[in-house]
């Protein structure tokens, strides 16, 4: 068996080696367009969950909470207080609290966020001037449940199109970083005064249900989101490493590791070529900024992300919302 497989092994040898068809390059105006495509889509889609999330709020609010005098934790609930207590409308007093914290959002996130933000309140706010939405029951079990998971549907929504419809986060993230607090700290304390000052304006039973809204709401924005708490780790491995770790550490203020490490299998075969690469901790909030700036960098760049537990130490930001 041995000399019929070294003759095989000899003709293997002989046949011409079969090279890889080079990929055509394509001119500088077809990547332009693919490029302000892709941006385009990207852009559509993080309107449709803005409006999505506008829509799913206000019908937590209308047809669940509102009517039948709940109301809910951060901002919207310190609105829907006011508005129970002194009979101000509603979507005047969500715009009117959350401004603060948009411009606070302004200094502190980015000025895109910002903007999104204060265009998703708006939204909100006119959606709850112009739309009506029917009172589908009048059980208090399922109008604390379904309100609140519909509230919180519409705050995860927004969340992942770069928006937020809630400024109590943002207040957190600030305080966090003066403060020794964690974010989630710092909500769960703003919530449980709200829900206290809720028992002794309205009454217990009502503060009761009202947090069982609120627990809805906060699971079903972790089941959207998928765990916005957690830090994510980005790996990234690309041609140009030395200017995306620089993209890193320069224009978004975090801090970058870089590995050594070997191509291994591409999409032209063997690579056998040396490569740095680069691994990050960022934020969710940070990720969508992230792979739009390595993008810009290198189109083909690999990234692979996974959620961080816990981290401690090096530039690395407080856990962000929710």
């Amino acid at each position: 068996m041995l000399i019929p497989q070294l003759i095989m092994l000899d003709k293997l040898r002989k046949q011409p080696r079969s090279t890889p068809p080079r990929r055509r390059r394509r001119p500088p105006r077809a990547l332009a367009a693919l490029r302000n495509r892709r941006l385009w889509r990207r852009q559509l889609t993080n309107v449709a969950f803005l409006i999505a999330g506008i829509f799913s709020a206000a019908l937590g609010l209308k047809g669940f909470l509102l009517p039948n005098g709940f109301i809910d934790g951060g901002v919207t609930g310190i609105s829907l207080l006011i508005a129970r207590v002194f009979g101000l409308p509603l979507p005047l007093l969500i715009v009117l609290i959350n401004i603060p914290f948009v411009v606070l959002g302004y200094f502190q996130i980015d000025r895109l966020f910002a903007f999104k933000t204060l265009l998703t309140i708006l939204g909100l706010a006119g959606v709850l001037v112009v739309v009506s939405f029917p009172i589908l029951t009048q059980d208090k079990l399922l109008i604390s449940v379904f309100g609140g998971f519909f509230l919180g549907a519409g705050i995860g929504l927004a969340m992942r199109g770069g928006g937020v419809l809630d400024g109590t986060e943002i207040l957190a993230v600030y305080l966090s970083k003066k403060t020794s607090l964690t974010i989630g700290d710092i909500i769960l304390g703003l919530n449980i005064l709200i829900f206290v000052v809720a028992a002794v304006v309205l009454s217990f039973e009502t503060a009761l249900y009202s947090i069982l809204a609120y627990l809805a709401a906060s699971k079903t924005i972790d089941f959207i989101i998928d765990g916005i708490e957690e830090y994510t780790g980005v790996t990234i491995v690309s041609g140009r490493s030395d200017a995306i770790r620089r993209m890193i550490t320069e224009k978004l203020g975090r801090g970058a590791t870089v590995y050594s490490g070997k191509r291994g299998y591409g999409v032209r075969g063997e690579l056998p070529q040396a490569v740095d690469i680069v691994f990050t901790v960022i934020t969710r909030l940070e990720l969508g900024r992230l792979t739009d700036e390595v993008e810009k960098i290198d189109r083909s760049a690999f990234l692979v992300m996974h959620s961080v537990k816990e981290t401690k130490g090096g530039v690395i930001k407080k856990r962000p919302l929710h």
